[in-house]
């Protein structure tokens, strides 16, 4: 039914549902399986989401948020490859990538570039009315993207 699963998620324990998930429906449909992290300073796991530290000028500041965003994003690549080692094991074809941007636009953007035919992902449960002003990465999602979503619970 699937052969190509897009599993979009970051660092929450919600992300390791979401890949649990799509290893699971790789296994059962033989299919291949992308691992996608985006990287965006708006998520709500960034390590500079928000910090008093950006409105200051002070160049030390300055490095310590830089060096904190590289972290990240090496801890994050580092799960990325560890997570795809385990799919591989599992005998899944798997890969992954690390993108800058927008969440929602980037993953509907890659979701098409790769051919994915189905996006797994993860919801947070925000109430409709949070979602009015913070948005929603999986609302965008399902009405974005050109092929099926799975949203992880």
């Amino acid at each position: 039914m699937y052969t190509r699963i897009l599993a979009a998620f970051d660092r929450s324990p919600k992300g390791q549902q979401v890949f649990e998930v799509a290893l699971t429906l790789a296994k059962a449909n033989h299919a291949d399986l992308m691992l996608l992290h985006i990287l965006s300073r708006d998520a709500e796991d960034s390590p500079v989401r928000y910090s008093p530290k950006l409105v200051s000028y002070d160049e030390d500041d300055l490095k310590l948020h830089r060096q904190e965003w590289e972290d990240f994003i090496k801890r994050t690549y580092e799960l990325l490859e560890s997570l795809t080692q385990k799919a591989i094991s599992e005998g899944v074809k798997a890969e992954f990538r690390q993108l800058e941007g927008s969440p929602g636009k980037t993953i509907c953007n890659f979701a098409q570039e790769w051919g994915a035919d189905l996006i797994a992902i993860g919801r947070r449960g925000y109430s409709s009315a949070s979602e009015m002003f913070i948005g929603s990465v999986s609302s965008y999602i399902i009405h974005r993207c050109n092929c099926s979503v799975h949203i992880v619970q």
